[in-house]
């Protein structure tokens, strides 16, 4: 039975009321993740607990609907797609305890692992897995597939470092197997599973073939089948059943939490990238480095360093570096205790002295030079499927062989790549663990595969397997190495799977068509093809590293669903289907366009820097009416009488009876669309003051009083970071000349934002010429107090060429004014809420320094992002502001705090709307604690 079927769709909305959705812009958005697999459900399920979940899994055994779980879509082996049922797992499965003063964690599947290592570190630990992707993938991926990652080996892996599971059973059975009676429920619930489970047990243990090749396969990393080696290393069927679940791919059982046990976070570490000659020299210089006990040793061929010579975040020497069959190994030593780290970098000087290194080692313990080549490391898989030819998708297999055959396989698979005509193939990853990533690149017409990929594919199998090596090593067998199941482990242990397969799901419910499949070729077919669509974003590989940075992630779209969606609307109008261009188009409106909130998060996470907001922006205007657009331009000429006219309409409004202007203003918005009137609320402000003029005699700096202090004023209580400012400078002896035209001035974002192009022109045109008579041409900073005008002021300066250095006020506080104060009065407790700008402007350790000279404890709360009011979208769509905030808003109300701050007011508008406490300027509170007393 499949879920087309009415009474179907109307029996799975009984099971998860109001978390069925069928359409097809909820459908193909989710049907994207990070593999070149594309299979598109039928249906999109978001339960919202582990009962729901139990009574879907029942009633899909009950009708035969197959379901795939999904979190966050980083998968890269085709197992988080489908064409039957897709589970939503990451928007409501987000509970995280932190246990034991941090030695154990229980965490939810929708929870990243940057989430759980945050959480963490302030007890000096984090979790074992540490996959590049840690900032977007979820705990419900890092079980299924086994993560392991750069540092952590086979040591503190998933299946190593995992404690205990609660898991759901295809027949709805709920199970946690960290209970003491674990067993025993087992045995009474399901009491098949568990005589089988000790069946396979006894049969494996007591064949001498099964025991030796499962002891070699599972001494390298390995992802490939089902983890058999669990049945060698637990007695236990529960605890069997634990480590059969983990790197299963969601095919046994729904892992609906998980236990882990945490290891050290490692606060010093030194690393260099060492480079060599030849791939042969790298390799060679293995046992040595290995000897001398890094915690990572990080490989990167030729190809693969000429990538990174373009990272934004590459130093001279690198980028100075002529590559011709150069590889560079990354190495990296990690301590507790700094003066450990010292010894330890001292005598791994001598074993690099004796290294045939093309450039002198560098060692380095910067927290900015280390996080450089981390982010290049991390980012080389985007970064290089960035870079492939228009229409490419772009494939990263990851394979693992005996680290003494690491030199025959690299030279092999080169060999390979040549022949297949595969030349610009990369190979990086964790040599220390002989574990291999390669990339190609290949265009999938209609979704099918080229004749030379299936041959490239099965000459690597066999390449791969004539050294002992798996043919995944990381990222799960998925779809892509299905069919090779069988070859690696022989038939013994294949039926070996099949039988626990059968076991576990018995109607073979659980994402069909992975990891065991009777399809020798499904790794050749529902193949990703990648048209030709913006400009601004075809680049993009579909990573999801954007999604968890983006405030509209839990309202409508993200950044990888935008450009995934514009792509389907270009394959449905190719193939001539009118009919779903046009309903991609109408939803793609309100829930793609309208609900980004542009404020460019996703660049500061995507690997090949994409910013999606610059599409949205380009489609507004698009959109834009010729009287729309002249209105906006004819406003840049008269901005001063604009801003004071919409305050004095907001100190009109906030005399009259709440409900008038609320009814009102709903009414209009109804009338005339949500995107043109603006929804007034009684919690908004009333109108500023207006911005004056301020000369002084030889001026240390020039300042550009945002206009939102002009919108808006200052939150109750508080005078308004103008004011403080102001009244800082004074107090440091700083000269602080605000321009003549000041009232008229702007930094440009509400044009750029909506796109209206002849406005920001004349607005720039006004501004430049200011700016520059001002600040001496340059010779002085311009201080803008809002980080989004800063932000705004730096792109606008850059656009026309100007000389004008503009600094955020908060970076020229911290520096300048900071030291030159006396704290008078401290906070004992303070809620800090970095704002998107801040973030994008590097603004966020200056930020910190603030906070913490006026306050004894300072707490970014959990769920922190960017809050959505995004200049008006706040107004015009305040449901982007609450589901951006609400993660935020919970972990701020778990306290109290004597005072909260940000940088910028329309934040501290949403913040304040969001939780319910008074935001104010970080600056208002910094004049306050410095203030003499009786002043």
């Amino acid at each position: 039975m499949t879920v087309e079927n009415h009474w179907t769709l109307a029996d799975l909305e009984t099971v998860v009321p109001g978390g069925v959705r069928t359409r097809a812009t909820d459908r193909l958005r989710l049907a994207h993740d990070a593999s070149h697999f594309l299979l598109h459900p039928r249906a999109v399920v978001t339960p919202t607990d582990p009962a729901q979940i139990g009574q879907l899994l029942r009633l899909s055994g009950r009708h035969g609907m197959p379901l795939t779980f999904r979190s966050g879509g980083t998968s890269l082996s085709g197992q988080g797609v489908t064409e039957h049922l897709l589970v939503d797992t990451r928007r409501n499965f987000k509970d995280l305890q932190v246990l034991d003063d941090g030695m154990r964690v229980r965490v939810q599947p929708g929870v990243t692992l940057r989430q759980v290592n945050l959480r963490l570190a302030p007890y000096g630990r984090k979790l074992g897995p540490d996959p590049a992707s840690e900032s977007a993938c979820t705990i419900g991926g890092v079980v299924a597939n086994n993560s392991s990652g750069m540092t952590c080996g086979t040591e503190h892996n998933t299946y190593r470092t995992l404690e205990s599971l609660l898991l759901v059973l295809p027949s709805g059975t709920l199970l946690d197997t960290g209970a003491p009676d674990a067993d025993e429920r087992l045995r009474a619930t399901e009491p098949g599973l568990f005589a089988g489970l000790e069946r396979l047990r006894d049969r494996v243990r007591a064949d001498p073939d099964s025991v030796r090749r499962l002891k070699a396969q599972f001494a390298m990393k390995n992802t490939m089948g089902y983890g058999l080696n669990a049945f060698l290393d637990h007695t236990s069927p529960s605890e069997i059943l634990t480590r059969l679940v983990v790197g299963s791919e969601g095919t046994l059982a729904f892992v609906a939490e998980a236990t882990f046990r945490t290891v050290p976070l490692h606060r010093h570490a030194a690393a260099g990238l060492l480079v060599f000659e030849t791939l042969g020299q790298a390799m060679a210089a293995m046992p040595a480095l290995v000897a001398a006990g890094p915690a990572a040793i990080e490989l990167l061929d030729a190809v693969a360093l000429r990538v990174a010579q373009l990272d934004p975040k590459a130093d001279p020497i690198l980028r100075a570096l002529t590559v011709r069959e150069h590889a560079a190994l990354l190495v990296e030593w990690q301590e507790s205790d700094p003066g450990v780290l010292d010894d330890r970098v001292r005598a791994v000087g001598a074993v690099l002295a004796e290294l045939p290194l093309a450039s002198p080692p560098r060692l380095s313990g910067e927290a900015t030079v280390r996080a450089a080549l981390w982010h290049i490391r991390k980012g080389l898989y985007a970064a290089v499927a960035g870079a492939r030819p228009p229409e490419t998708t772009a494939l990263l297999e990851d394979i693992a062989v005996p680290v003494p055959a690491l030199v025959e396989t690299c030279a092999q698979l080169t060999e390979l790549f040549g022949r297949h005509g595969y030349e610009d193939s990369v190979i990086f990853g964790h040599a220390k663990d002989g574990n291999l990533h390669f990339m190609l690149t290949e265009r999938f017409s209609s979704g099918r595969a080229p004749e030379r990929y299936e041959a490239f594919t099965e000459d690597m199998v066999d390449l791969v397997l004539a050294h002992g090596g798996t043919l995944k090593a990381e990222h799960g067998t998925g779809r892509v190495m299905a069919p090779f199941v069988r070859r690696q482990f022989g038939d013994e242990l294949y039926e070996v799977m099949r039988e626990l397969k059968t076991l576990c799901d018995p109607t073979g419910i659980l994402n069909p068509g992975v990891l065991i499949s009777d399809d020798a070729a499904v790794h050749l077919r529902h193949l990703k093809s990648v048209p030709t669509v913006d400009p601004e974003v075809d680049r993009c590989v579909e990573c999801g590293y954007c999604e968890p940075v983006c405030p509209s992630k839990d309202l409508t779209t993200t950044p990888r669903q935008r450009i995934v969606l514009r792509r389907e609307i270009a394959v449905a109008e190719a193939a001539g289907d009118r009919r779903l261009a046009r309903e991609l188009r109408r939803a793609y409106s309100y829930e793609a366009v309208d609900t980004c909130a542009v404020d460019g998060m996703c660049a500061t996470a995507c690997p090949v820097l994409i910013n999606t907001g610059d599409l949205m922006k380009r489609l507004r205007a698009e959109r834009r009416k010729p009287v729309a657009r002249a209105g906006w331009r004819v406003a840049a000429g008269r901005w001063a009488g604009v801003t004071r006219g919409m305050a004095l309409g907001l100190d009109l409004v906030g005399k009259l009876p709440p409900a008038l202007p609320e009814g009102v203003t709903r009414a209009a918005r109804a009338v005339f669309g949500t995107g043109r009137v603006p929804q007034w609320q009684r919690d908004l402000p009333r109108g500023g003051r207006a911005r004056k003029p301020h000369a002084v005699a030889d001026p240390h700096a020039v300042y550009v009083p945002s206009c939102l202090g002009t919108l808006f004023a200052p939150a109750d209580g508080g005078q308004g970071v103008d004011a403080a400012l102001t009244a800082l400078a004074e107090r440091a002896g700083i000269r602080l000349l605000v321009p003549g035209p000041i009232a008229g001035l702007c930094c440009g974002t509400p044009w750029s934002s909506k796109g209206m192009s002849s406005g920001y022109a004349a607005m720039r045109d006004r501004v430049l010429p200011a700016l520059a008579e001002a600040s001496l041409d340059g010779r002085l900073p311009v201080v803008s107090d809002a980080a989004s005008c800063t932000e705004g002021f730096e792109r606008l300066v850059g656009a026309g060429g100007g000389k004008v250095h503009v600094v955020d006020a908060v970076a020229y506080v911290a520096e300048q004014i900071l030291p030159r104060l006396t704290v008078r009065r401290r906070l004992a407790s303070l809620a800090l809420h970095p704002t998107c700008s801040s973030t994008r402007l590097g603004l966020n350790d200056a930020l910190r320094a603030i906070a913490e000279a006026i306050a004894d404890e300072v707490v970014v709360p959990d769920g922190w992002q960017c809050c959505g009011f995004a200049g008006d979208r706040g107004l015009l769509h305040p449901e982007l502001t609450a589901a951006a905030t609400r993660e935020e808003a919970q972990g701020v109300a778990v306290r109290d705090f004597d005072a909260y701050a940000s940088a910028n007011r329309t934040c501290e508008i949403g913040l304040a709307r969001a939780t319910g406490r008074p935001y104010r300027h970080l600056l208002e509170l910094l004049e306050e604690a410095t203030r003499e007393t009786g002043r």
